[in-house]
């Protein structure tokens, strides 16, 4: 996904911009709603490595607090001062903070690029970027850009997620 890419628009194949947008807004809702499914997936990681740590509080206080009888903060102290713990805090968090970014993109995308293309049609009706003129073949443009797309996932490497 390139977020900055997919919200710009070329002014001179309006009519080809146009034919893209539902595609996009569902290529960016299905990206949107599988990061959310990311982000419950690490909630739910960070749930279990906690209350692995808290059970293992229990059956073990004097290694893992220092007391015989630990309190609740003892044994909130010792999960969150964990290793484990922290990584899958931060996997949470870098998480959380992607699907946010990918809202804001996916925002963009179905409603202000959507009103952007409006307008610039507007304009195009009512003559703001009248000049020379040359018919074109619009499944031909579309075909076109749909290649510089596929070739522009090709050359990308795919992102890796640690588990």
């Amino acid at each position: 996904m390139n977020y900055e890419e997919d919200v710009r628009i070329d002014p001179d194949s309006l009519d080809v911009e146009w034919l893209g947008q539902a595609e996009l807004g569902l290529k960016y809702g299905k990206h949107l709603a599988r990061l959310h499914q990311i982000v419950s997936l690490a909630e739910e990681k960070k749930k279990t490595i906690r209350s692995g740590l808290i059970l293992k509080a229990n059956e073990n206080p004097e290694q893992c607090c220092g007391k015989e009888k630990p309190n609740a903060n003892d044994i909130e102290a010792y999960y969150r001062n964990h290793e484990d713990y922290k990584a899958a805090v931060a996997e949470y968090l870098d998480a959380q903070h992607e699907a946010e970014y990918a809202e804001v993109a996916k925002s963009e995308i179905c409603f202000t690029r959507k009103a952007a293309l409006e307008n610039l049609v507007k304009l195009h009706g009512q003559m703001y970027f009248a000049g020379p003129h040359i018919p074109r073949n619009l499944s031909e443009e579309w075909n076109k850009k749909q290649k510089e797309v596929n070739e522009k996932i090709k050359m990308k490497r795919p992102m890796v997620r640690g588990k």
